[in-house]
């Protein structure tokens, strides 16, 4: 059972999270880079969906269905397409650099918070 310190810390790091990417917009005058936060806010989204729609009442089932393989890919696409988004518009000249620098850096932590949260906080089924 995690605790407050682990609440406490988790809520730091994404406020770390959230203020690096509105300071990679707001400083530069270019909101393009809150789009990472879309993309990493929904990310966990298909995974939690999927993993409900597998049902574990099969006792006999060991291995992973296609259902849950779908969730994990689009997943696994979506914190892709939030480091990728902002490398495109960093290459177009849309946004500078260091913003992409600093959305990159801001989305991964938000990313990172979302799972520590689901792991630290997930309740075990019990029969």
């Amino acid at each position: 059972m995690a605790g407050l310190k682990t609440i406490i810390v988790l809520s730091f790091i994404l406020a770390i999270g959230f203020l690096l990417v509105i300071l990679s917009s707001a400083l530069f005058k270019n909101y393009l880079t809150l789009l990472v936060v879309a993309t990493y806010v929904v990310a966990p989204i298909p995974n939690w969906l999927c993993g409900k729609a597998q049902g574990q009442d099969d006792f006999m089932d060991s291995g992973t269905s296609s259902v849950v393989e779908l969730g994990r890919f689009m997943t696994g696409f979506l914190v892709v397409m939030g480091v990728a988004l902002p490398a495109v518009f960093a290459h177009c000249d849309l946004i500078r650099i260091e913003a992409m620098v600093m959305s990159i850096i801001g989305g991964l932590l938000i990313y990172g918070t979302i799972i520590s949260f689901t792991m630290f906080f997930h309740e075990q089924e019990e029969f």
